[in-house]
């Protein structure tokens, strides 16, 4: 298979996972004989720093091009201070929407080889297995107006909620459809009490369910989902939730696993390439250092060749070679224990490389790094 794949590092961190990616994308086609061809694009700051704007026309257009698009991560402090309009976010916005990237899928998985770094007691966390789907293009992110005001004296502000219905429709169905290949539970989780548009949410989603009568849909609202994230987050298969609820709560679920490093997601387009990325961001305070975590990327890489490519035995190749580092005792800095040796991000990446092509000399951090 010959496939396409644009790679926007982007800020910080994402310039060093990135690279961890090309390693095992590298490792699969020596394993599997594929072929895959890397082109670059700029995004972010440092799209900023070069070409003055977070998202160049040729940037989209390299993307619009390719059969998949990986991500590293956008900001940091060097652009705080800049205009709303041309901060990096933006970048990530604008390709959302050029790219049509109507739902962001985050899978949120239990590792028992690193329990002990989660907040959550063991006997809470274990088992967990669920996928948080966030609507992407509508809601408070887009709506406009969005503007402060000064008039008479008085400072105002206003940001507008705004939601076609076919918006609803799309990720909603899509969360469905994703079900039907888990556990058959969806849950939807709107403000239904208070705002007009989870009315509307909670509406659509119960005319989406009557199309899935193997698929069980349940409604909670946005606080006690918050609550049950924490309390009992092994009741949840399917979560579907508009753009902010799912922002914040798709957050709140990464940190059952303990790291955002070990975290990756997809973003679903409805006609150009999905794009793949790791939840967490540039993480500027150790950009630089080669300490990232590189694994929440490499899954990025996973999710990419089974949801795009449609390479399901390669996908779990790298998945299973992920565990069984980790089961080996690997670690980078945000998952190791008191007195244990961190990988760097290319050690881990090269580890996890040695076990996908079944090499028995994997480096071991009281080998060849102590």
């Amino acid at each position: 298979m010959e496939k396409k794949i644009a790679i926007l590092p982007g800020d910080g961190v994402g310039k060093e996972v990135s690279r961890g990616a090309v390693t095992i994308l590298q490792a699969v086609s020596e394993r599997f004989g594929h072929t895959f061809q890397y082109v670059y694009g700029k995004i972010g700051g440092t799209a900023i720093d070069e070409y003055g704007t977070p998202l160049p026309e040729h940037t989209l257009d390299l993307c619009k091009g390719s059969d998949a698009v990986l991500l590293g991560a956008v900001g940091g402090p060097k652009w705080d201070q800049l205009p709303g309009h041309i901060r990096p976010e933006k970048g990530l916005l604008k390709i959302r929407k050029e790219l049509e990237l109507y739902a962001n899928v985050r899978p949120v998985q239990y590792y028992r080889s690193i329990s002990g770094i989660s907040p959550l007691r063991k006997e809470v966390v274990e088992g967990a297995d669920m996928v948080v789907v966030r609507e992407l293009t509508g809601g408070l992110y887009f709506g406009k107006p969005s503007e402060r005001t000064f008039q008479e004296g008085k400072a105002s502000v206003v940001d507008t909620l705004f939601y076609q219905k076919n918006e609803m429709e799309r990720v909603i169905r899509y969360a469905f459809e994703l079900a039907t290949t888990r556990s058959g539970k969806v849950t939807s989780v709107d403000k239904a009490n208070v705002l007009e548009s989870s009315r509307m949410w909670r509406e659509t989603a119960e005319e989406i369910a009557s199309e899935f009568p193997d698929v069980k849909l349940e409604h909670m609202l946005v606080d006690n989902a918050a609550m049950q994230l924490i309390k009992n987050p092994r009741q949840f298969d399917v979560i579907v939730t508009e753009n902010l609820f799912g922002d914040i709560l798709s957050d709140e679920a990464s940190v059952l696993t303990g790291s955002l490093g070990m975290l990756p997601s997809a973003s679903v387009s409805a006609q150009g390439p999905n794009l793949y990325e790791p939840i967490h961001g540039s993480a500027p305070d150790i950009a630089g250092r080669n300490a990232a975590n590189p694994i929440a990327m490499i899954l990025s890489v996973a999710m990419m060749l089974r949801m795009s490519f449609g390479l399901v035995e390669e996908a779990e190749a790298v998945e299973n070679a992920v565990k069984q580092v980790l089961e080996a005792g690997s670690r980078t800095s945000d998952i190791a224990s008191t007195g244990v040796f961190p990988l760097t991000t290319e050690q881990m990446a090269e580890e996890i490389k040695a076990a996908l092509l079944d090499n028995e000399a994997i480096f071991h951090i009281m080998g060849a790094y102590a």
